[in-house]
């Protein structure tokens, strides 16, 4: 074992005794170390703070297309000339009919999403009403991801019954303008502390692979960090056409697995969280699995899998984990 590998070792163990990764501290050796070992550091640190159990959520897209922000990756922006669906606010019946379905598949967690800076007045009292009426009727823990919104919408959502709040900070702070500039990290930020001073719990990561180095990933893992949160997704860019980020080449296998366990050595108490590009990791993600991922967001309608729910829960069952009843 080389003197990279020795130090990814010994920082594993002192993570387990207490110790946490700093901003500033020197942690090149993440970088350069063998990836099979530092793949088992970040598992042995999964299993110590997260242990086998599996948190699966899904997402409805309850409204689609016609963004005014630029972001460069997104196939909803109205900046961009794609083939995304364009669609007004989902009516009650249809999210429900999503929610329950996947409820009865063993699925944690529900989020409607919806394109857009933030909702308008009304639609987002009619997302309210959607929310009473999911907690009122289903046990499933309900999730939002609905942009940048006021103290107010935050304790109203609370009040509504949902208890997480998606908001991804994207990039590092230094990346961010090459990517967005109709709003600045520090608006992320600020939306997410206006969530989890509404006693939101908050899960927020980003997209790797749009032109960003590893430096940038690990800027983005020190700020989730700091902020403190429990559910880091990590999507691989998969170039959409007709976006400014079109023709950026895929990352491969070995750098994103990579980036997986760096987030893990960086926040061992946290869920990472499979999110898109899953098909450029072995196994559509198993290999992830088996490097300090903890969590993945699933389904039957995402676009950017070829998985399922059922394929889901039968990958993670078989390799001994722990998930809820379907």
């Amino acid at each position: 074992m080389g003197m990279n590998e020795e130090k990814v070792v010994r920082i594993s163990e002192d993570i387990r005794r207490g110790k946490r990764i700093q901003r500033g501290d020197e942690i090149e050796y993440l970088k350069d170390c063998e990836l099979p070992v530092l793949m088992e550091q970040a598992d042995e640190l999964r299993k110590f703070f997260v242990g086998d159990g599996v948190d699966l959520c899904t997402i409805i897209a309850g409204k689609s297309g016609n963004c005014g922000e630029n972001c460069k990756f997104c196939a909803q922006s109205g900046h961009h000339h794609t083939s995304c669906d364009v669609y007004g606010l989902m009516d009650f019946d249809q999210i429900y009919a999503e929610a329950r379905n996947n409820e009865k598949e063993g699925v944690d967690r529900f989020a409607i999403v919806i394109s857009g800076h933030h909702p308008s007045d009304k639609d987002f009292d009619s997302i309210i009403e959607t929310y009473k009426k999911l907690h009122e009727n289903l046990h499933i823990s309900l999730c939002a991801s609905l942009g940048f919104l006021t103290s107010e919408q935050f304790e109203r959502l609370y009040a509504a019954g949902v208890r997480s709040y998606h908001n991804n900070i994207e990039t590092s702070r230094g990346y961010f303008p090459s990517i967005c500039t109709t709003h600045t990290f520090d608006d992320k930020i600020a939306n997410i502390k206006r969530a989890k001073a509404a006693g939101l719990k908050v899960c927020s990561g980003g997209i790797i692979g749009m032109g960003e180095n590893m430096d940038d990933r690990i800027e983005m893992a020190f700020d989730l960090q700091e902020l403190g949160v429990g559910s880091i997704p990590i999507n691989t860019l998969i170039p959409i056409p007709g976006t400014p980020l079109e023709k950026v080449t895929q990352l491969k296998e070995e750098e994103i697995l990579r980036t997986i366990a760096i987030f893990r050595m960086i926040n061992p108490e946290a869920d990472i969280r499979l999110g898109a590009g899953r098909k450029l990791i072995e196994g559509d993600g198993k290999k992830a699995f088996l490097g300090g991922a903890s969590a993945t967001i699933t389904g039957n309608m995402l676009t950017t899998s070829g998985s399922t729910i059922a394929s889901d829960r039968k990958m993670l069952l078989q390799m001994g984990r722990e998930i809820c009843e379907g």
